[in-house]
Order: C-alpha cells, then sequence, then structure tokens
C-alpha cells in the first residue's frame, strides 16, 4: 500500500512536469514595429545598473524603442553612472519627484516613468539587475502579442547568492500554479508575475489603473497583474532564463533582508502564511527525516518516506532543467530549502509586527 499513499507526491510533481512542458517561452530572432518604452526605475544602484543599461543599448529587433531612466532619490551617484554608461545615446534621464504620501517606493517610481513614455504601445518595467540578451525585448513584446494577454511577466535566470532558496520562486508556481487555467481565468487571486522584468500593453495597463492601483502594495508586481485581471484583462507567465540574468542578491544578509520585507504579504495573514508554511514542511521537509528515523525500526514507512523525498527532488530538478536553474545537487537539498524558507517567513512576519521592516533606506 506503499505508492497509493505517495498520491500527493506523484500529483504535485506531475503538475510541475506539465506545466513545465506547456511554459511559454521567449523565441531568437523576433522583430517588432510598435513603439516600446524601457522604464528602468533607479534607487542606489550605482554598483550594478551599468551592464543592464549596456543589454538595452544593445537590444535588436525593436523599430522604435526607447529608454527611459528615473533615478530615485540614489545618494550613491547613481545619476553620474547612468550618465557615463551612456553617454550621447537615446536614454532619457529623469529625476524622481518626491514621494507622496500613501505611496512606496517602487510604484511611484514606475507610475512616474509610464507618465514620461506616453506615446508607447508597450511599457517594459525593468529593474538595474536584470541584464538581457540582444533578442530580449523583441522576443517579449512578440509573445505579449502572440498570447494576447495584456501583461506578459518573463522570469529571468536567477544568479547570485540563494542558491537553496532563490529557486523556490520557480518552482514553487510550477509546482502549485496551474499556468494556462491562470491565463484563462479571471479570478484576480489566480496571478502571479515577477516584477524583475514586466511586459504591459499600454492600455491594458490604464485600464488597471496602472501602479496608482497599487501604490502601497510591497508586492506590486502580483497587485498590478491582479488590477489586470480585475480590469477584464489577462496576464501570463514565461521562461525567459534563455534571454536574461537576474542577480538579485550578491550576500546571503541581502537575500534576507529582501525576503523579509516582502513574505509577510504574500499569504493574505499570519494563518494563510502558517497553513502554507506547515504544508510544505510536511510534504518536504518531514520525509527524509522519517525515513533516517524509521530505518531501523519501520522499514516500509522508511521506504514510503524515502520515496516521497524521491519524488519531490524529481519535481526540483524538473523546475531547475526548465528554468535555467542549477539542478544537481541542489535539488537534494529540497528540504533545507523549505526549513529556510520557513524561517524568513517567520523573520518577516516578526520584522513587520515590530514595525522595523526598510528596503533602500526606506520604512516598508
Amino acid at each position: 500500500m506503499i505508492w497509493p499513499a505517495l498520491l500527493p507526491w506523484v500529483a504535485l510533481t506531475g503538475h510541475t512536469i506539465v506545466n513545465a512542458a506547456l511554459l511559454r517561452r521567449l523565441s531568437a530572432g523576433q522583430t517588432s514595429a510598435e513603439r516600446i518604452a524601457v522604464l528602468l526605475p533607479l534607487r542606489n544602484e550605482a554598483e550594478r545598473v551599468t551592464p543592464c543599461l549596456e543589454s538595452l543599448l544593445n537590444q535588436r529587433g525593436v523599430r522604435n524603442l526607447e529608454i527611459i531612466v528615473l533615478d530615485d532619490g540614489s545618494t550613491d551617484g547613481t545619476a553620474d553612472v547612468v550618465r557615463a554608461a551612456a553617454p550621447g545615446s537615446t536614454v532619457r534621464l529623469l529625476t524622481g519627484a518626491a514621494l507622496p504620501p500613501g505611496w512606496l517606493g517602487k510604484p511611484h517610481a514606475c507610475a512616474q516613468l509610464a507618465d514620461a513614455a506616453a506615446d508607447a504601445d508597450v511599457l517594459v518595467f525593468l529593474d538595474a539587475d536584470v541584464v538581457l540578451a540582444p533578442d530580449a525585448i523583441a522576443g517579449a513584446a512578440t509573445l505579449l502579442r502572440k498570447t494576447g494577454v495584456d501583461l506578459l511577466s518573463p522570469y529571468p535566470r536567477i544568479v547570485g547568492a540563494g542558491r537553496l532558496v532563490q529557486p523556490l520562486l520557480q518552482w514553487s508556481w510550477l509546482t502549485f500554479l496551474p499556468l494556462r487555467i491562470m491565463e484563462r481565468s479571471p479570478r484576480p487571486s489566480l496571478a502571479a508575475a515577477g516584477g524583475q522584468w514586466l511586459v504591459v500593453d499600454r492600455a491594458g495597463y490604464e485600464r488597471a489603473g496602472g501602479h496608482a492601483a497599487v501604490r502601497d502594495d510591497v508586492l506590486e508586481d502580483i497587485g498590478l497583474a491582479r488590477a489586470v485581471k480585475r480590469s477584464g484583462g489577462r496576464i501570463a507567465l514565461a521562461d525567459a532564463s534563455g534571454f536574461a540574468d537576474c542577480l538579485m542578491y550578491t550576500s546571503w544578509p541581502d537575500l534576507r533582508d529582501g525576503y523579509s520585507k516582502s513574505l509577510w504579504a504574500s499569504f493574505g495573514s499570519p494563518a494563510g502564511a502558517a497553513a502554507v508554511v506547515t504544508l510544505l514542511i510536511l510534504l518536504y521537509a518531514v520525509p527524509p527525516l522519517a525515513a533516517l528515523v524509521l530505518a531501523a525500526s519501520h522499514p516500509v514507512l522508511a521506504l514510503w518516506s524515502l520515496a516521497a523525498y524521491g519524488i519531490g527532488v524529481v519535481g526540483r530538478v524538473v523546475s531547475a532543467r526548465a528554468t535555467g536553474g542549477r539542478a544537481w545537487p541542489d535539488a537534494l537539498a529540497h528540504p533545507i530549502s523549505v526549513l529556510i524558507f520557513g524561517w524568513l517567513v517567520v523573520r518577516s512576519f516578526r520584522l513587520r509586527r515590530r514595525g522595523l521592516l526598510a528596503w533602500r533606506g526606506r520604512p516598508v
């Protein structure tokens, strides 16, 4: 009776496999005649904005491309770095306005950028830690139109610190989110997006209320995707690991603080967070521990636990292969990844309760 008891793990990993096979992907060699604006909000990004800008200046296949950069109160000379990286180019550098009451920093910066790109048909919101391949913008704009959605979230390959934690982002939506159903469903709750790179139809963006609709949302990317759905639009995720790299964090303290600032907002409530974390631990962290503990006294249960662990590892491998991640030996540490994630969730709620959350010098 071992195998029927493994149905939850088989079903979830099977869903991962199906999603990976159906995952939309960018194509090279595409062209676009639309007016496209790449919008780059910057706050203290002097150390890493240059590769991003250089990759934008090397884009091909787009006939009408405008690059607009907004310096959002940087104190590290970010604006000077932008000028040095793009001398005499078509990059337009703006100075951000003071943050109004009721707004968070990134939504306000993105709203200003969108206003500055009044003539664009397609808005491309990009973070400074993303470096694009030459065909990336044309490929993303083409896929936006091919799928007929209003918001496309092309997910880059995540590099840098956090090999145990970062891959959980892609794994989670491949494992638990029915991607094609999400595209067709009008339910705002069935939405996902990655703010590192968003490609948005201008008309759909305005119908959704733009970033003003998510002005105080810590997870403004998911908030914007939900706003698009509420306005009658559609969204889609795509793998862009062959077209973009994202260096989100360069150290464990940066990753810890980055996750802590927003995880509290990911679950709706502390009870929801507790339920999700408990389920993940039961499914993916308990089985290998149980296999060790029960090996001598209950070999059948130990075998069941080992099989559950192995099926979970397979899901992690499939996710890594589908999204440009590292499969081995990282997938074997999947239970540790889940435990670290659980600790980060607890830390996020604790700091939130104490009013200690901040990012880039601003309180959250």
